[in-house]
């Protein structure tokens, strides 16, 4: 592999707002040339009229759809928006990048990151953000970003800032120039969901098919069902074992952990083979004890940890996950088998345990049965076992072998 310092035509694009931010960005782009590593500056400036850039804001603007005037606005909100959407567009043509380093506050985050998000797997992307201290996840969704906060506001190069830009220069600087160790990607790539309750389960699955397969596990945080299901519409993973679909309970029921409304859409979309189940869909996650709304503070509630709480599903809450779930394997037209574990879907809703609810599972079973139109290529599998259970194990496995061979 080669890197960008050997590669002349690659470039690290360095990318913010001239019109607040320039010496910032002159700063960086000084310490990543000094090292013989070519760059192309982007300004990306709602007001700004640089021209000393590589890649002028009107240049940029010229992409929306709607031309310029959508961009250059008073509304801020309207044209920060916007220019985000002409940026990636523009992002989206070009072929030289080797890295991107980007500098911003909240606007300038929120302008800059959706064109991290596109960039492959593995191309450096740092973001220098004063919004890195807090929730980060609407900015880095389902990329490798690297996301880095730099103490003070970017607002004036200083003796606290000055070294966090320098780290970041630096830091782009070794990712690019150091080749990458030789990679096997001969077997194809399978997708994989898990949770803690469901780790036994999803662990002896992905050992006893990592021979053929690459196996590549996303723990099922919201992030990790968006970044899975972004790399089935790439095209990068050739079958999905969805063990962990609990990111619906988020969704539906206000917990932390969505990965929204477009869960399992890629799934349609592609028709990759499908095999899924109802891990974890006993349980809503949200952060600590004290952040529980309200309306659930007299719900069977678990402390999985100081900053984790897990609250139990009802009857009808099952009833509307199992339904949810079944409209969306109706729209899959691929090969798919979805496996109910009839003795519970984690390992703290079995027999004795903390999460045990016979009657709710019994409606998420129903619902997902009811709501299904099972085809030939289209099943609903019972299995009188719980999700960690070798029976069920062996099950999930064999399913895969089956829709594979289809």
């Amino acid at each position: 592999m080669k890197n960008s310092i050997q590669n002349p035509d690659s470039s690290v694009y360095i990318i913010g707002t001239f019109d607040t931010k320039k010496s910032e960005l002159l700063f960086v782009r000084d310490l990543i040339e000094a090292t013989g590593v070519r760059t192309t500056l982007v300004d990306v400036g709602i007001k700004s009229t640089e021209s000393a850039v590589d890649i002028k804001a009107a240049d940029i603007a010229s992409y929306h759809p709607q031309g310029p005037s959508a961009v250059f606005l008073d509304d801020r909100g309207k044209a920060v928006t916007n220019m985000s959407i002409a940026l990636k567009r523009l992002i989206e043509t070009k072929s030289d990048i080797c890295a991107m380093l980007g500098l911003g506050g909240s606007g300038g985050s929120a302008i800059i990151t959706p064109s991290m998000q596109i960039l492959p797997v593995g191309t450096p992307k740092v973001m220098v953000s004063t919004m890195a201290s807090g929730d980060v996840s609407s900015y880095v969704g389902p990329s490798d970003m690297f996301m880095l906060n730099p103490i003070t506001d970017i607002a004036g190069l200083n003796r606290v800032l000055r070294p966090v830009l320098a780290n970041a220069a630096h830091a782009i600087v070794g990712m690019i120039s150091h080749p990458l160790p030789d990679i096997d990607d001969s077997k194809p790539a399978l997708g994989l969901t898990m949770f803690g309750v469901t780790t036994p389960c999803v662990t002896a699955i992905s050992n006893a098919l990592d021979d053929d397969y690459d196996c590549m596990i996303f723990h099922a945080t919201g992030t990790g069902g968006r970044a899975m299901e972004h790399l089935v519409d790439a095209g990068q993973l050739s079958g999905v074992i969805d063990i962990t679909t609990t990111e619906v309970c988020d969704l539906l029921f206000d917990g932390v952990q969505s990965a929204g409304e477009g869960r399992l859409d890629s799934i349609a979309r592609t028709g990759v083979p499908y095999v899924g189940s109802c891990g974890a869909l006993d349980m809503v996650n949200f952060k600590g004890l004290e952040t529980i709304p309200d309306r659930y503070k007299d719900r069977n509630l678990y402390v999985h940890n100081a900053q984790v709480t897990l609250m139990r599903t009802t009857v009808e809450e099952c009833d509307q996950i199992g339904r949810w779930i079944g409209k969306k394997l109706n729209a899959c037209h691929g090969p798919v088998e979805f496996l109910l574990p009839l003795k519970g879907v984690s390992s703290i809703s079995v027999e004795g345990a903390v999460f045990h609810d016979s009657d709710a599972d019994a409606a998420l079973f129903k619902a997902l049965l009811d709501t299904v139109e099972q085809t030939d290529k289209k099943k609903i599998i019972s299995v009188d076992a719980d999700i960690n259970d070798p029976k069920f194990i062996s099950r999930a496995i064999e399913s895969f072998h089956k829709i594979k061979l289809n």
